[in-house]
């Protein structure tokens, strides 16, 4: 399976044969979009439930763009993420390097 979404979620669940998507929200912006997802979600697909689980308040300033923007400066995010994301995106990170020097 991809890590680029290529399809509506709702089409995923469906292949995957499961009917709880999970979410995780940091603060009142991210649960009022989440919400209309959810919403949209249980529109199209009426047997999908969606859980919305709050992060911990330490953890609620870090999101993606900062993230990446870190990474693209050669910051240190090893605070940011779990370990298993740090890697990857480290391995990610390098692999675009590669094949941007080889052009």
């Amino acid at each position: 399976m991809s890590l680029i979404q290529s399809d509506l979620t709702v089409n995923l669940v469906h292949e995957l044969n499961v009917d709880v998507i999970v979410r995780g929200v940091r603060n009142n912006e991210d649960f009022v979009y989440e919400q209309q997802i959810a919403l949209m979600t249980k529109k199209m697909a009426p047997n999908i439930e969606t859980l919305i689980l709050f992060s911990n308040p330490e953890c609620s300033y870090i999101s993606s763009s900062i993230v990446r923007e870190i990474m693209l400066f050669g910051g240190d995010i090893s605070d940011a993420v779990p370990a298993c994301v740090n890697r990857a995106l480290i391995r990610m990170k390098n692999q675009h390097m590669a094949r941007s020097v080889s052009l």
